[in-house]
C-alpha cells in the first residue's frame, strides 16, 4: 500500500497509463511504476541512484531520474525495472541533484543542483 506522504516527486507517462512516483520513505527511497488503477508494475532501486529525488518524463516517454546522494543522472526505461543509461555523473559537474527536466527546443538536460546551482548538459 501506497500512502499520500509517501510520494516525494511524480510523473505521468505521455499516453497516461504510467505514474513513476519517487516514494521518500525509509526504507523505501526507490521509484515505483505503477498502472493508471494503482497496481505497482515496478519497484527500481540501484547504488547508483541513491536517495531519488528528481524525475521527469520527456514526451517521447523517456524516463529521467536523479540520485542526490549518487550524485547522478539516469535514463531509466518506460517500464520502470532497469537502467539505460548513466547520463551524468559528479564528474560531469553533477553535486547533489534535485531536480531533472529535458528541453527539446535546446536539447538540454537541465538539473537543479544543491546550492541554486542549474547544470545544462547538451545531448544529441
Amino acid at each position: 500500500m501506497l500512502l499520500c506522504f509517501a510520494v516525494w516527486k511524480c510523473a505521468v507517462s505521455p499516453t497516461g497509463d504510467r505514474l513513476y512516483i519517487i516514494s521518500n520513505t525509509q526504507p523505501l527511497y526507490k521509484l515505483l511504476t505503477l498502472a493508471r488503477d494503482g497496481t505497482l508494475l515496478a519497484t527500481y532501486s540501484d547504488t547508483a541512484l541513491d536517495s531519488p529525488c528528481g524525475l521527469h518524463v520527456t514526451p517521447a516517454g523517456q524516463v529521467l531520474v536523479c540520485g542526490a546522494w549518487s550524485h547522478t543522472v539516469l535514463q531509466v526505461g518506460w517500464e520502470g525495472e532497469s537502467k539505460l543509461a548513466t547520463l551524468a555523473t559528479e564528474e560531469d559537474g553533477v553535486w547533489q541533484p534535485w531536480s531533472v527536466c529535458y528541453s527539446s527546443t535546446t536539447s538540454s538536460i537541465i538539473v537543479g543542483l544543491d546550492w541554486d546551482y542549474i547544470l545544462v548538459i547538451r545531448v544529441e
